[in-house]
């Protein structure tokens, strides 16, 4: 959006407890841009073309005529008369449902993407084995602090040694004989 009230986005917040005039949704239109919004209440059984009336009233009167309208695939805004009421106005009404089958489908991608890099990746990747007298090189991280070996911050060696096999701890875990 370039300047507000341009593209706005619309939808109603149905099936809510009745109040004393008879008021059972709300309709939520929101600015892209300023994030304003506007709270309409309203019947859920109201007529298209008091629909019509109230966003004449509300939005095009205030804010102008906005160049797009997003919204979900509720019947209300598909129907023939919204549609010939957004021609009438030059307003392009995108619907919601197009833009998520293509979110779904894009993150459907990039797992798959995703996978096949990590199948490709793990084909030559082992663990490695070590024996008690090996000698092997320790990785040091600059920034956890613990240790220094000469110099300081990122010019730090990231590995020293190399150190012998004392034990093997575990699977992957070993004693070292250290300085």
């Amino acid at each position: 959006p370039e300047w507000k009230w341009d593209n706005i986005m619309m939808d109603f917040v149905t099936k809510l407890p009745k109040l004393s005039q008879g008021y059972d949704t709300i309709w939520v239109i929101v600015d892209r841009l300023t994030k304003s919004t506007i709270f309409m209440p309203m019947r859920e059984t109201d007529p298209l073309d008091k629909l019509a009336r109230i966003y004449l009233k509300e939005v095009v009167t205030k804010h102008g005529i906005p160049v797009s309208i997003i919204c979900d695939r509720d019947p209300r805004f598909s129907s023939n008369f919204w549609k010939s009421l957004q021609k009438a106005l030059g307003t392009s009404l995108d619907m919601m449902q197009e833009t998520m089958e293509r979110i779904i489908q894009i993150k459907q991608r990039i797992q798959t993407a995703r996978d096949r890099q990590e199948s490709y990746a793990y084909l030559k990747r082992k663990p490695m084995e070590f024996q008690v007298g090996d000698k092997v090189m320790l990785k040091v991280l600059p920034w956890k602090g613990v240790v220094r070996f000469g110099k300081r911050g990122k010019l730090n060696p990231r590995y020293v040694g190399p150190f012998k096999v004392l034990k093997k701890v575990g699977a992957i875990v070993y004693k070292l004989e250290l300085p």
